[in-house]
């Protein structure tokens, strides 16, 4: 079942004091698997700092969220980070395994539970801002804020292929195989917050991670967060 976590987010916000206006800034990175995006959000993060000090702004600073997503979810559901991190590895639990669960934890929450909490950790992160966040469905999660911008990094299988097996020593079959299924994993992540049909999520800017570096992405992305005022 999906949830329709852009109209419930909306109309939370909504009766939040200040509203989604006052949110952000943020920068969500998507990206099929292969592709630097962790690079590129530590490059920005830094970018973006040096820009707030050369210019003299005492601001809170750009940080990319990771580790923290996991951590400050568990929190929210009182379960240890190691309990729920087969969902950021986006992985399911078997039928039998569920149940063996539901009977053997005192604190047990269904997928859909720790689905939704993720996105309300991303959403009071978003409300704090100057947040680069990579995946969990940052993209579906933040849309509605006008202070945002959404990024995607992709690549053609065969470059993709070959970092993925430099990098875990695989073979390019292997390496392919491991995509594909990574790359359906995270789609359908992100399908249970933006839903299979529609077309509200789509990125601000598309990088080719085969023909720009990381430098080079980080620079566009920069200036992009010059243009839109979200420094």
């Amino acid at each position: 079942m999906e949830f329709d976590l852009l109209k419930y987010m909306s109309n939370r916000l909504k009766e939040d004091e200040g509203g989604s206006e006052e949110s952000g800034p943020i920068v969500t990175i998507s990206r099929l698997y292969g592709c630097p995006a962790k690079k590129v959000a530590i490059g920005l993060s830094e970018k973006l700092n040096q820009k707030n000090l050369a210019a003299g702004k005492i601001t809170q600073k750009w940080k990319f969220i990771t580790k923290e997503i996991l951590s400050e979810s568990a929190r929210e559901l009182e379960m240890a980070p190691k309990q729920i991190k087969y969902i950021f590895d986006y992985e399911q639990k078997s039928i039998i395994d569920d149940i063996l669960s539901s009977h053997s934890l005192k604190y047990y929450k269904s997928d859909r539970k720790i689905r939704n909490t993720i996105a309300k950790v991303i959403r009071n992160m978003a409300y704090e801002g100057r947040i680069i966040v990579v995946g969990r469905g940052g993209v579906a999660i933040t849309r509605d804020i006008p202070k945002s911008l959404h990024i995607n990094l992709e690549a053609p299988m065969e470059w993709r292929k070959v970092q993925v097996a430099q990098k875990d020593n695989l073979s390019l079959e292997e390496a392919e195989k491991h995509i594909i299924d990574i790359d359906k994993k995270r789609k359908q992540f992100r399908e249970y917050f933006e839903g299979k049909n529609t077309d509200y999520t789509w990125f601000d800017i598309t990088f080719n991670c085969m023909t720009q570096s990381v430098e080079e992405i980080v620079s566009i992305i920069t200036k992009a967060v010059e243009v839109r005022k979200l420094l």
